[in-house]
């Protein structure tokens, strides 16, 4: 009986068109979806570039939150349905905190955002929620992290300012809630090999807040990976700030592509990221 294949039998690279900014000097604004079926609007000039995304199950050195800014962990999550808010809140909001604090040494953890993400139309429209990025970006600048972190905390602004006084990170916790990906994966890109002028501060708008997220020109130095056939016991934690400015990763762009190797007719990918603080 032949044996099946699994993610660890994925070729070594893929090459994969990603969407890159274009050049640095005509800024474009990003317009993000509401979900239940629109697009976010990506207003600028953008180019296509062709890049191999290396498995990243093959490399030996493992990956690392302060060096290349993200990593895989195993993860079984109690939580029977993710598209159930109270299940969320009752159990999984729990499980990430536990979660992030073991993998970063954080002393406290405070979750911010939940979002849920599907490849398929119909499932966007269905369960009112939003398309896979499919833009190169990070989620947070230098700026835009703080400035996160006070709204977090509007209420409370005195707990806030202290907050700020201490090294803090925002990490997304990715993972699929619908059984294996095999369809718009995600590609993420090795902090170090990032140059200071590859990366754009562009401002996002959304219905309930302006922000800012950073977005990415083409350079060939760049080194990609994705974690083929991600399982639903598995959670990729991607750093997309950290407000230590002491040579360790501080962001980590990455976007959804399109899997050359993905077999015809795989289910669209359907996924949680969840966006916390974490505070040292």
């Amino acid at each position: 009986m032949t044996a099946e294949a699994g993610p660890h039998d994925a070729p070594e690279f893929v090459e994969a068109p990603l969407k890159y900014l274009a050049d640095a000097e005509n800024i474009p604004v990003y317009v993000a979806s509401e979900g239940g079926g629109d697009t976010s609007l990506h207003e600028g000039s953008y180019v296509m570039q062709t890049v191999p995304v290396h498995n990243a199950r093959l490399r030996h050195q493992r990956f690392s939150l302060d060096r290349e800014g993200f990593v895989l962990l195993d993860h079984a999550s109690a939580v029977r349905d993710f598209y159930d808010d109270g299940e969320i809140a009752a159990i999984y909001d729990a499980e990430v905190k536990t979660l992030v604090a073991g993998a970063t040494g954080a002393e406290r953890v405070e979750i911010f955002d939940n979002t849920r993400r599907a490849a398929s139309l119909d499932v966007q429209k269905e369960r009112m929620i939003r398309e896979p990025a499919s833009i190169i970006h990070n989620d947070y600048t230098a700026r835009s992290g703080p400035l996160r972190l006070r709204d977090h905390f509007t209420e409370d602004p005195k707990q806030a300012e202290a907050l700020l006084q201490r090294r803090f990170v925002i990490v997304n916790v990715w993972r699929s809630i619908r059984g294996t990906v095999l369809d718009a994966p995600l590609a993420l890109c090795d902090a170090a090999s990032l140059a200071p002028g590859d990366l754009v501060s562009v401002e996002r708008q959304a219905k309930k807040r302006i922000g800012e997220i950073q977005q990415a020109v083409y350079n060939p130095a760049h080194r990609w990976y994705y974690f083929p056939e991600m399982g639903p016991d598995e959670a990729l934690l991607i750093k997309t700030y950290d407000s230590a400015t002491d040579g360790r990763a501080r962001f980590t762009i990455h976007t959804s592509f399109d899997d050359p190797t993905a077999p015809a007719g795989a289910p669209p990918r359907e996924s949680l990221e969840t966006r916390c603080f974490a505070f040292f």
